[in-house]
């Protein structure tokens, strides 16, 4: 039997999405042979996490806890007449990432499951709503995940919101196939998107 230190640090890690019980013994162990410094850094960084960490009260984006409101938000540089919608705080670093946007965010917190029990009245719909109003916004970018629940998510806005603001554009990223893959290797769902969303040349 192992020490129960140990036990301890493995159930802790095994709680973590995609880490399985070999992973997090694999993870204990590492920490338990290397300097004491590394897992004393990792217990501080976890222990300041969530005083550390809040939502901003604008764009449900994450932010640090010094902060009043998100500089993606805050930025006078971006236009706030741009507001790209994503189901969670990290899907905008991946947009960030490009450099390629220069307008707002606004986070809704999940997608609707009904299965999970997340509805409609559980996501940040009605502060989106509200912010059309508020930042004179002239389009919408969908960003929801291409899932059965992002997709409905996505349905759903472009709904809720032609009913509210009828003249507002609204838009979705575009899906198909990436850069360098062949098409004997898409699937029939990525092909499908491809096709719908052709372009003119």
């Amino acid at each position: 039997m192992l020490p129960a230190a140990l036990n301890d640090v493995i159930d802790a890690l095994g709680r973590l999405p995609g880490v399985g019980s070999r992973t997090a013994e694999r993870y204990a162990y590492f920490l338990l042979k290397s300097d004491p410094n590394i897992s004393q850094n990792i217990a501080d960084a976890l222990s300041n996490l969530h005083n550390g960490v809040k939502s901003c009260p604008k764009t449900f984006a994450i932010m640090d806890a010094s902060e009043e409101i998100s500089p993606l938000y805050d930025d006078p540089t971006r236009d706030k007449s741009l507001v790209l919608v994503v189901e969670e705080p990290l899907d905008i670093y991946a947009i960030e990432r490009t450099k390629s946007f220069k307008g707002t965010y606004h986070v809704l917190g999940g997608a609707i499951s009904p299965m999970d029990g997340i509805t409609a009245d559980k996501l940040h719909i009605k502060e989106l709503i509200d912010r059309v109003e508020e930042d004179s916004v002239s389009e919408i970018i969908i960003a929801t995940n291409p899932s059965v629940e992002g997709e409905s998510t996505a349905v759903l806005l472009e709904k809720m919101l032609h009913e509210k603001y009828p003249e507002l554009k609204i838009t979705r990223l575009a899906r198909g196939l990436p850069l360098g893959v062949s098409l004997e290797y898409a699937d029939q769902i990525t092909l499908t998107s491809a096709l719908n969303n052709r372009t003119n040349v």
